[in-house]
């Protein structure tokens, strides 16, 4: 029996079932479509991230013995899509059966679905031995909130618990000490980068016309592209940056692009590492090193791999296809032309955006507090927010793209994942950054011309949505500080932010 069976760009995992021995009746089939680089606009260095390591994993997996057709973006060309390729693959091979790997995004596991229902041989999808839940992870851990989530797989998987399945420091959760601003004085490691040429990379996609986003350095590109290189990013993140992690990785400056982020992000959904490999790693480091490194700065990034990547993702497959089309707060206006240049004089987003374009590359908070907070105040349609979220950063791939950008942080899903929409003024940046004091507005004003945008534009939030959060629990203290403000002050407060509304592209 001949098989043949396809290994998509985001499933790159090496130790995978599939590959325990070569296997002359196997044939695998990797490829660079234009169907992934067209539908949305990419930044080109997940462009070349991508490729590069999918030539890598294919040259891996021909080295070790194992059957391989990888199609490049020339030979594809000739295909209109995936199936067409496939399609054509399948005849060449005279193959009696296909298999595929679970897609992680939507789209491409109806592509693949309808495609299996339209051959006449056997088709099997297996799992892709990666994720510490199934699809079914919201019914299988049944709880509505991230946190509970969270617990029940420290337990399921025994992290960070004692001999009687207690957490560690009596408190399953650290983030209260998680978030301090730098200070003035404090430092960062130099991040580690990759020196890899991808230059021919780069022309070919300029010769196929892709439209892209952002700049690199070809002859020098600076991500991860095997897993070797994976596991020295995770190394250096454990020896370098996981002692001062959890305590600032809320904290922005405009002095450095890394800090203490890991930046791991991109290996693990592409899959060149697991994410337990990566939980036990860091684990195991604390274990041998708690003179110097405490349990909050763990615990913080734990959280972030073992509860939250996990849960967007039961929210995704839970919710999808009506997920992608959620706007609960009927937002419209279309996303400003600076978040595809930076060139606008609020210092937060012009730092935020120019540093996205540069690395493809933002960490959680520029991403939600700072990029992701304006789309919300401004009213921005979640659709064109998502579109930019899931082209501009490296790591980005749908099924967790889609539910930080809709629901953390546009509010778009009505509450699915957050129990308040995630809105500040600039008063939270004035405090986590040093944005505030190179910035063409006064964060101390929230009227007339100059005063911060994320003021006025705060209270205007508040004010036109005051039907649906009012009652929040969360959200009284807003409201009650908002009623507080004498009547001609909000009015004063209302009239700039329609102002700065009607100039969205002009701040």
């Amino acid at each position: 029996m001949k098989e043949v069976r396809l290994i998509l760009g985001d499933q790159l995992n090496a130790r995978h079932s599939w590959l325990k021995e070569p296997d002359e009746q196997v044939l695998f089939v990797m490829a660079e479509m234009r169907q992934e680089t067209d539908y949305v606009v990419h930044h080109v260095q997940k462009l070349l991230a991508f490729f590069a390591a999918m030539r890598k994993f294919a040259e891996a997996l021909q080295s070790a013995g194992h059957r391989v057709r990888y199609f490049t973006l020339d030979e594809s060309a000739d295909y209109a899509d995936l199936p067409e390729l496939l399609r054509a693959t399948l005849n060449d091979e005279q193959a009696t059966s296909f298999a595929y790997q679970a897609p992680d995004e939507y789209r491409l596991d109806q592509q693949l679905a309808s495609f299996c229902e339209s051959l006449k041989i056997s088709t099997h999808m297996d799992d892709t031995e990666h994720f510490l839940t199934a699809r079914s992870g919201w019914q299988d851990y049944p709880n509505s909130r991230m946190e509970f989530f969270y617990r029940a797989l420290r337990k399921t998987y025994k992290v960070l618990l004692d001999d009687d399945g207690k957490p560690l420091g009596e408190r399953w959760n650290f983030d209260q000490e998680n978030r301090e601003s730098l200070p003035k004085d404090k430092s960062w490691p130099e991040p580690l980068t990759f020196s890899e040429d991808v230059s021919e990379l780069l022309a070919m996609i300029k010769h196929h016309d892709i439209k892209f986003m952002g700049e690199v350095d070809a002859k020098a590109f600076l991500w991860p592209t095997t897993r070797k290189q994976a596991r020295e990013l995770l190394s250096f993140f454990l020896e370098h940056c996981l002692v001062d992690f959890g305590r600032y990785q809320d904290a922005m400056t405009d002095s450095g692009w890394s800090l203490f982020h890991s930046r791991l992000s991109f290996c693990l959904n592409s899959k060149m590492l697991h994410p337990l490999e990566v939980i036990r790693a860091v684990e195991k480091h604390w274990q041998e090193h708690q003179d110097t490194i405490n349990l909050a700065q763990v615990e913080g990034f734990i959280r972030q791999v073992l509860g939250w990547r996990e849960y967007v993702r039961a929210i995704y497959w839970q919710h999808m296809p009506e997920y992608a089309t959620h706007n609960a707060l009927k937002a419209e206006r279309p996303l400003p032309d600076y978040y595809w240049t930076g060139d606008t004089q609020m210092a937060c987003m012009s730092h935020s955006i120019k540093q996205s374009l540069t690395y493809a590359y933002a960490h959680h908070i520029q991403r939600l507090m700072v990029t992701g907070n304006f789309a919300l105040l401004a009213g921005v349609h979640p659709d064109a927010v998502d579109a930019w979220y899931l082209g501009i950063y490296i790591d980005a791939i749908e099924w967790v793209e889609m539910p930080n950008t809709r629901g953390m942080s546009q509010f778009a899903d009505g509450g699915i994942i957050a129990s308040k929409p995630y809105v500040s003024s600039g008063q939270y940046l004035r405090k986590m950054s040093n944005y505030c004091k190179g910035c063409g507005y006064d964060v101390k004003q929230k009227t007339g011309e100059g005063s911060c945008p994320f003021n006025s534009l705060y209270w205007h939030f508040l004010h036109r949505h005051r039907a649906q959060f009012a009652n929040n629990h969360r959200m009284k203290m807003m409201y009650a500080n908002w009623d507080r403000q004498d009547a001609s002050q909000r009015e004063a407060i209302l009239a700039t932010a329609d102002q700065y509304l009607k100039s969205l592209n002009e701040l």
